[in-house]
């Protein structure tokens, strides 16, 4: 199936450090943005989370891998000239995927509305994984943005990471769907913790209230997974207006509610502890999917 696009601009100009790629310095922490449904902002979380953390310092790497309905790209205004639709058709290398962000992130963009890339199989989910592994630039985040739902690219990518961040809305579809895939990653992944954010909700109380009517559901059905409430990100016509111009809110407006609130969360994931040595680097994603297996 062809996967060529129409000529698109030239991407952003790339600075020499990131056309250098530098060895590793130690461990790199890997964080997969999902949701149960769409719609919940997990995208707007994932491209602002990453923003947040290059601000503090942190060398990150943005990858989109909502790989059908890609739009982390859009977010951040840029225009790649090529995405992981032509990576997995063997025209191009991961390195020239490679687009510099706002406060120095490094972005791999997937592609939009490419049927083939949201039907991939399990074995060629671990083959895109083990691709990024390969990259040899000097991390020390890797930011998944997942797509949505239960499919096996969204399980593939949450296994192989370290940490999971799950977005939940005040909706009961969201909280339903929510709790269906920290069921699924729990008994079929062997995911043994979840952070949830709630998003959207009127302040700080409605949050709280939110994460612990999962909470609830949780303890009463799921012996195997532990919760923990990451924060909330309040409803904020900032964050709306920064998602029309195509600018992160963290960037654009960065005193605004949603913008502390993100880099809030930001600062304590940043805190989190370090992978233990050798288990660390972005390679880790593979290695996980070794050690534990994926079902067939």
């Amino acid at each position: 199936m062809p996967l060529r696009d129409s000529p698109q601009p030239p991407m952003r100009a790339a600075s020499s450090a990131m056309r250098t790629p530098s060895p590793r310095l130690g461990p790199v922490r890997t964080i997969a943005i999902t949701g149960g449904k769409g719609g919940v902002g997990k995208s707007t979380l994932a491209v602002n989370l990453a923003v947040a953390l290059g601000g503090l310092g942190q060398r990150t790497l943005l990858l989109d891998a909502d790989l059908g309905l890609a739009n982390v790209d859009v977010l951040l205004g840029l225009q790649p000239q090529a995405t992981l639709a032509e990576l997995i058709a063997g025209r191009c290398g991961i390195d020239e995927l490679l687009i510099e962000g706002p406060n120095g992130i490094l972005v791999l963009p997937a592609a939009s509305g490419k049927r083939a890339l949201a039907q991939l199989s399990t074995a060629e989910n671990i083959g895109l994984v083990n691709v990024v592994s390969s990259l040899q630039h000097a991390l020390d985040v890797l930011v998944v943005d997942t797509a949505a739902g239960l499919s096996d690219s969204v399980l593939t990518f949450c296994q192989a990471s370290q940490e999971v961040v799950l977005v939940v809305c005040d909706e009961p579809a969201s909280i339903t769907d929510a709790y269906a895939l920290i069921k699924v990653l729990a008994r079929e992944r062997g995911i043994a913790r979840v952070h949830v954010v709630a998003n959207m909700v009127r302040d700080a109380n409605e949050g709280r209230g939110l994460y612990n009517k999962l909470l609830r559901v949780c303890e009463r059905f799921l012996a195997d997974i532990s919760l923990n409430h990451l924060g909330s990100i309040p409803q904020d016509d900032w964050l709306r207006l920064a998602v029309q111009r195509q600018q992160p809110v963290v960037k654009a407006y960065p005193s605004s509610p949603s913008a502390l609130a993100i880099t809030q969360i930001a600062s304590q994931t940043a805190r989190w502890q370090p992978p233990v040595a050798g288990h660390g680097g972005v390679e880790f994603f593979y290695e996980r999917l070794l050690t534990q297996g994926v079902p067939a």
